[in-house]
C-alpha cells in the first residue's frame, strides 16, 4: 500500500514534533515529504537526518546558508528559505495532506496554496480561520479539499458529529482549561509574569498558544474557529472552563442529546484522527482513567479574561475585525513574552487597536493583508 506523503509546516513547533511521533509509530502508513521551520535550523536538520524528506523549508531566509551547512551530508534533501518556498512546497505532486502547525497569520498564505493545489489539511494554525474563514471556506469548497481539524477541541466536536449526518446542531460546548490564573483576583492578574503564564496546568504548548491559553484569547479563536468549521452562529457556541481537560469538547442536538470526546491530554491523539480518519488506529500512551481524578465544569469570568469577550466581540462585527484581532494579539504577545506590557494591558492595546484599525465588511485576501499590517503598526505604537 502506498504511503500517505505528509507536508508538515512547522514541524519543531509542539504540534509538528508530536505529529513526527505518530508518523515514526506507524512508519508503514506514512512519510514525511517535506518538513518546514521559521528559525530553529539545528532541529530542523536533525529532523531531515531523521525521516529524509524529500525538501524543507526554513522561512527565515537568513538562516538558508547555516541549515544547508547543516545538511551538506544528506545531498538529497532538497534545501529551500523564504515565504514563498512554503507556499511553493505545499504544491509538490506527491503531497496527499499538509499539517499546518505554523503559528499565527504566517500560516494563512501556504494554507490557501495547498488548498488550491486540492491537498487534505490538517488545520492546527487556527489564526487561518480566525482572520480569513469565509475565505477559506469559500476555496474548500470550490478546490473540493478537505479540512480535518487538529486542535484537540475541535477534533473533539468533529468526532463527536461522525455519524450525525445533518443532523441539527443545537449547542457546542467548547471546553477550556482556564488557564494557570483561573482563579486568581484582577489584583493578581495586575502583577502576573510571562514565565507565570507560561506554566500550564495541563497542556505542553509552544509559548504564544500558552500565553494565549493564560489570556483566553486561544479559546476566543477556537471559537470563531468553531464557527466556520461548523456552521453554527456565535450564540450557539458555550465555553465552558474544565480545569481537567479531560472533555476536549461536546454537541448538543436539537434533542437535547450531548456527545462528547473524552481522553487523557494528549495531541498525539487529535493529530492522528486528522491523519488516519475515518479510521481509528492504535496510539501508545495513557488511558482515561475515570476514578482518577472529579470532572469540574465553570463559566468563564468575561471580566477578568477581557480577551474572550473581544473575540466574541471580533465575531459579532464580523468582516475584518476578526484580522484585526489575531493582528493585534500576536503583538501584545510577543510584547508580553519580552516583558514590553503586563498581562492585563493586552486586552486594553487590542481593544483599542480595534477601534482604530480601518473596518472592512466584506474583505478579500489584500484587505486582510493589508488590516493585519495596519493592526499590527497601531497596536505596537500603543505599546511603546
Amino acid at each position: 500500500m502506498k504511503k500517505k506523503q505528509i507536508a508538515i509546516l512547522g514541524s519543531t513547533g509542539s504540534i509538528g514534533t508530536q505529529a513526527l511521533e505518530v508518523i515514526e509509530e506507524h512508519s508503514d502508513l506514512y512519510e514525511v515529504y517535506c518538513l518546514t521551520a521559521n528559525n530553529k535550523v539545528e532541529l530542523l536538520a536533525e529532523q531531515a537526518y531523521k525521516f529524509k524528506p524529500a525538501a524543507i523549508v526554513i522561512a527565515n531566509e537568513q538562516r538558508y546558508d547555516e541549515l544547508k551547512k547543516l545538511m551538506s551530508d544528506l545531498p538529497d534533501v532538497k534545501v529551500y528559505a523564504g515565504k514563498q518556498a512554503l507556499d511553493e512546497i505545499v504544491e509538490a505532486d506527491p503531497i496527499d495532506m499538509v499539517l499546518t502547525a505554523m503559528v499565527g497569520f504566517a500560516g494563512l498564505s501556504p494554507t490557501i496554496h495547498a488548498i488550491k493545489a486540492r491537498k487534505a489539511i490538517a488545520l492546527a494554525n487556527k489564526e487561518t480561520l480566525v482572520v480569513a474563514g469565509e475565505l477559506i471556506l469559500q476555496l474548500a469548497q470550490q478546490y473540493h479539499t478537505p479540512i480535518l481539524p487538529v486542535d484537540s477541541e475541535h477534533s473533539a466536536i468533529f468526532q463527536s458529529l461522525v455519524g450525525e449526518d445533518d443532523n441539527p446542531i443545537e449547542k457546542i460546548l467548547l471546553t477550556a482549561s482556564g488557564g494557570p490564573f483561573r482563579n486568581f483576583t484582577m489584583d493578581q492578574l495586575e502583577t502576573v509574569t510571562n514565565a507565570d503564564a507560561l506554566r500550564h496546568p495541563t497542556w505542553d504548548m509552544g509559548a504564544k498558544i500558552t500565553i494565549d491559553s493564560a489570556s483566553m484569547m486561544n479559546k476566543g479563536f477556537e471559537v470563531i474557529e468553531a464557527k466556520w468549521l461548523f456552521g453554527v452562529d456565535a450564540h450557539q457556541i458555550q465555553v465552558l472552563v474544565h480545569p481537567q481537560s479531560i472533555v476536549h469538547s461536546a454537541v448538543q442536538f436539537h434533542d437535547g442529546a450531548v456527545k462528547a470526546q473524552l481522553g487523557v491530554p494528549d495531541m498525539r491523539l487529535p493529530i492522528q484522527y486528522a491523519f488516519s480518519f475515518p479510521q481509528r488506529l492504535p496510539l501508545s500512551g495513557d488511558r482515561l482513567d475515570f476514578f482518577a481524578q472529579k470532572l469540574e465544569f465553570f463559566e468563564p469570568d468575561l471580566k477578568k479574561f477581557r480577551c474572550l469577550a473581544l473575540a466574541f466581540e471580533a465575531i459579532d462585527k464580523g468582516g475584518n475585525m476578526p484580522c484585526i484581532v489575531n493582528a493585534a494579539n500576536e503583538i501584545v504577545n510577543r510584547g508580553f513574552l519580552e516583558d514590553r506590557c503586563g498581562f492585563l494591558e493586552m486586552s486594553d492595546i487590542i481593544a483599542e487597536t480595534m477601534q482604530r484599525a480601518t473596518f472592512s465588511k466584506n474583505p478579500d485576501y489584500d484587505v486582510y493583508i493589508q488590516t493585519d499590517a495596519e493592526a499590527r503598526r497601531i497596536a505596537s505604537e500603543l505599546m511603546k
